[in-house]
């Protein structure tokens, strides 16, 4: 069987590390050229997963922190899609993880400070692992945009954290998935920073009446694109993963 080619991400697709109107970027962005190192092989093929597999709740983040008999308070999704390569070939068992705020715009984080109030039922991650398919699906609330000390005035969209693991310890790339039809998407500085709108769409989850449960959960198809013209963005790229 002849292999296909390895198809290198497009780095022009993805945010400079300097986005002035990011102010964060200001200071956290590299002054100098990056540097690039060989991996070790305790990087390349070390564990990727924890002490335990997944659990059988982890993927359901309406009850895997709530209390006995209680569920997340908000608006109810399911988020689902599918891994793939850049052909288009489904990528099965690898670990995603998933971590987002509440459905008033609240991280269950110390350093969180935003004056909307915890939800007692809801820790915020989850994680699962890809069928044979590359699929993957999560049940959680619709988080809440949250102001965040920028511009004076400048908010985040609604919006999940993911991150996704290969088959080795430093194989991981980081993404973070967005609402169609969200206002606040064209308005982040963070968003904005990204130079291509067809890269800003490849970042916005669709509403998925498909797989919608009648008179109880909404759904949204986020699909992630490891590399090739149709790849997902991630946070993560320049670290060369």
């Amino acid at each position: 069987m002849t292999e296909a080619p390895f198809t290198r991400r497009d780095l022009n697709w993805h945010p400079p590390a300097l986005a002035p109107d990011y102010r964060s970027s200001r200071l956290r962005s590299p002054q100098q050229k990056l540097l690039h190192y060989a991996p070790t092989v305790t990087e390349m093929a070390g564990p990727v997963f924890g002490q335990e597999m997944p659990g059988p709740l982890d993927h359901d983040l309406l009850v895997n922190y709530a209390r006995n008999g209680r569920t997340a308070q908000g608006a109810r999704i399911l988020v689902h899609g599918r891994l793939q390569d850049a052909d288009g070939r489904p990528l099965a068992g690898k670990l995603i993880e998933i971590w987002q705020a509440n459905a008033g715009g609240r991280y269950r984080h110390k350093a969180d400070g935003y004056t909307a109030p915890l939800d007692p039922d809801f820790g915020g991650c989850g994680r699962c692992i890809t069928d044979s398919e590359g699929r993957y699906s999560f049940r959680t609330v619709q988080p809440g945009p949250y102001p965040w000390p920028n511009g004076g005035n400048d908010w985040r969209p609604a919006h999940i954290h993911f991150s996704v693991f290969g088959d080795g310890f430093a194989q991981r790339l980081i993404t973070q998935m967005y609402f169609e039809g969200d206002p606040h998407i064209s308005l982040c500085p963070i968003v904005q920073a990204v130079p291509s709108q067809a890269a800003v769409d490849r970042l916005i989850a669709r509403l998925d009446m498909a797989r919608t449960v009648p008179m109880d959960i909404r759904a949204w198809r986020f699909d992630i694109v490891l590399r090739g013209r149709d790849a997902t963005m991630f946070e993560n790229q320049r670290e060369g993963l």
